[in-house]
């Protein structure tokens, strides 16, 4: 059985930093290429960012360019997001998703698998 399990999300100030994790079990994660993903309340789900499958390529959204980090670690099976500058507009519920086809990491439709996300809250 497939799973994707994102941890690491929590409360923080604005300016603050964390960094989610996305740990695959039952798949290579190396057979995939990765995206976060967020959910904010009452918005439609958006693309955070992505990376290609062995780590080469990367893509940011230009809200988070500068700000936010995705790396992977296929050898631990586990994707990340490293957030800095955290603003309270990065609030929202942030997803892993795993998609076979680089060209298709914008559709959402075209994701193989998806965790069930991590809430991120930016408050002071």
């Amino acid at each position: 059985q497939v799973q994707l399990v994102e941890s690491g999300g929590g409360l923080v100030q604005p300016g603050g930093s964390l960094r989610l994790s996305c740990t695959a079990s039952g798949l290579i994660l190396k057979d995939f290429h990765m995206s976060w993903f967020r959910q904010a309340q009452g918005k439609e789900r958006e693309l955070v960012a992505s990376i290609e499958n062995y780590g080469i390529g990367t893509s940011h959204v230009a809200s988070v360019r500068g700000r936010f980090v995705i790396s992977r670690d296929n050898a631990k099976n586990t994707l990340y997001l490293q957030m800095n500058s955290l603003k309270p507009e990065d609030s929202a519920v942030y997803y892993c998703g795993a998609v076979r086809r680089w060209s298709d990491r914008l559709i959402m439709n075209a994701y193989d698998y998806w965790g069930l996300g991590t809430q991120v809250t930016v408050s002071s």
